[in-house]
Formats: structure tokens, C-alpha cells, sequence
């Protein structure tokens, strides 16, 4: 039997060793995609902290550096120490539910224990903004069932009638709201009048209503529901003048707030490429 010896050389490890899964062409691009896209994400994420420092930033020359040359964290340093706090971000209602759980529970036993429409109202409040609008409603009703001229519960429950479409019930309480304090929530109140009776077809006491509503408040979305409203009549140059003013007030108001209604400009943009150019008589 011949001797063993040590210089039998070692097999060599090609790619038939390995599972051809690991090494095919369509893995390696599927990792390289990955990697370029998340590569990509983190480079408009710096660029935006970046961006969003330099412009708004009080303490811009010292985190500028931070998110510059901390890297890849520096950006999400400034994100949530800066950024987060001072803007007016609101997670997503999902979320809210999740994080807000145990002040759920609180909420529910104080209104259990105490009773009072306070309670109920606080309850209400906390349901509505994590999604639960048939127990929101409820915890309104009962407060409403203590004090039925309570305006903060006649608030919230028109809003969750709203949310949930039902438009005939909400009408008489934000009609009750509105004969206790026609300036409540300034103008958020009137506001909401007159969306429900355009939801409901009632189109001359909606018109009638934001006409008077914004000689007073000038939310951007009263004055393009106005306008929809004067474009449905006919009255082509009304709709076109009231979404011109609507764009004024846009752009002469701060940057900040002007950022909050973009959506808004860009519905106003799109209704006055659709306005015909001549006017019918209505």
C-alpha cells in the first residue's frame, strides 16, 4: 500500500461546490440593485437634511457640519434631534394606534371611573386620531347625552359623521355649533358647513355659505370649493378669479405656510387649465 504523502494538491473550489443559487448572474444583480438603491436613498436623505438645515435652521453652521461629515449617521442625527421636533410631522394613523395604546386604556378607564363629558371628550379625541371612528363616535355621543351643547363634543362627532359620510348627521350639529359660536375653531367650524352641504348636492346653500364664509377666512380649501361650485353655474370668470386670489394669498404668505397647501395650488392650477375661456350665462 503506497505511502500517504502531503503534497497531494487540494481540490480546487470552483462554483460547482456551492449551491449555483449563491453565484448566479441574476443574485449578483438583484444585490447589486439593492445596494445602488439603498446607496442612492441615503445620498437624497443627506441632500434634504442638508437642504433643510441651510434653509431653516437657526444653529445651521454648526449641524451643517454634522450631517456633512458624520457620515452615514450624521443625517439622522439631525433628523430626529433637529428636524422631527420642529416640524409639525404627525405620524401615520396606523402607527399613531400602535403608540398610543396604554393612553387608550388611561383614557378609557378615567371616562369609565369619572364619567364626566371631559372624560368622554378626551376619549373621543384619542380614537379619532388612531382610527377608531365608530368608538370615537360613541365616546362623543356620551359625553353629548351629559352636555348636549358641549362644543368640543359637537366638534368631534361632526367630524367623525364627516369622516365616515355620514353627512345628514352631521349637518345639525355643526348647525347647533355654529348658532353657539359661529367663529369656533376660526372658521374650521364654517368650514366643514359648507363641505357637508356640498357632499349632500345642496349646491346654492353651499355657494350661498362660502360666499359669506370667506369674506372672513380665507382657507385655500373654501375658496377652490367656491370656485368649483361658481364653474358648476356657469360663471367661468367668478371660478377664475377666486382661484387667481386663492394663488395670491398662496404666494404671499410665509414659505412655511405656503408649503402646507401645495396640494391646493396644484388643484387650483389644474381647475383653471380646465375653465373654458368664454363664460355662459347662468
Amino acid at each position: 500500500m503506497p505511502a500517504q504523502t502531503d503534497d497531494i494538491p487540494p481540490p480546487e473550489f470552483g462554483a460547482d461546490q456551492y449551491p449555483p443559487e449563491l453565484f448566479d448572474e441574476t443574485t449578483f444583480w438583484l444585490f447589486s440593485l439593492f445596494w445602488s438603491v439603498a446607496w442612492l436613498a441615503q445620498v437624497a436623505f443627506l441632500i434634504w437634511m442638508l437642504i433643510e438645515c441651510l434653509r431653516k435652521d437657526p444653529g445651521r453652521f454648526l449641524w451643517f457640519w454634522v450631517i456633512l461629515f458624520l457620515q452615514p449617521i450624521g443625517p439622522w442625527i439631525y433628523f430626529f434631534i433637529r428636524w422631527l421636533p420642529s416640524s409639525d410631522f404627525r405620524l401615520p394613523k396606523g402607527m399613531r394606534r400602535w403608540s398610543r395604546g396604554k393612553e387608550l386604556h388611561r383614557l378609557e378607564a378615567a371616562a369609565m371611573q369619572i364619567g364626566n363629558a371631559h372624560q368622554f371628550i378626551q376619549l373621543g379625541d384619542a380614537l379619532r386620531e388612531t382610527s377608531h371612528p365608530a368608538r370615537a363616535g360613541r365616546a362623543y355621543g356620551e359625553a353629548l347625552a351629559k352636555e348636549p351643547d358641549n362644543q368640543q363634543a359637537l366638534w368631534g362627532a361632526s367630524l367623525v359623521d364627516f369622516e365616515q359620510k355620514k353627512y345628514e348627521s352631521a349637518l345639525p350639529q355643526l348647525e347647533q355649533l355654529l348658532e353657539i359660536d359661529p367663529q369656533y375653531k376660526f372658521g374650521d367650524v364654517s368650514l366643514l358647513y359648507g363641505k357637508t352641504l356640498f357632499e349632500l348636492g345642496d349646491r346654492a346653500r353651499a355657494r350661498n355659505h362660502l360666499e359669506k364664509h370667506v369674506e372672513r377666512w380665507r382657507h385655500p380649501e373654501s375658496l377652490f370649493l367656491l370656485a368649483t361650485l361658481e364653474a358648476e353655474s356657469g360663471q367661468v370668470a367668478k371660478a377664475r378669479a377666486t382661484l387667481q386670489a386663492m394663488l395670491m394669498d398662496i404666494n404671499g404668505s410665509p414659505r412655511a405656510i405656503a408649503r402646507k397647501h401645495v396640494l391646493w395650488k396644484s388643484k387650483a392650477h389644474r381647475l383653471l387649465r380646465k375653465l373654458p375661456r368664454g363664460e355662459r350665462q347662468s
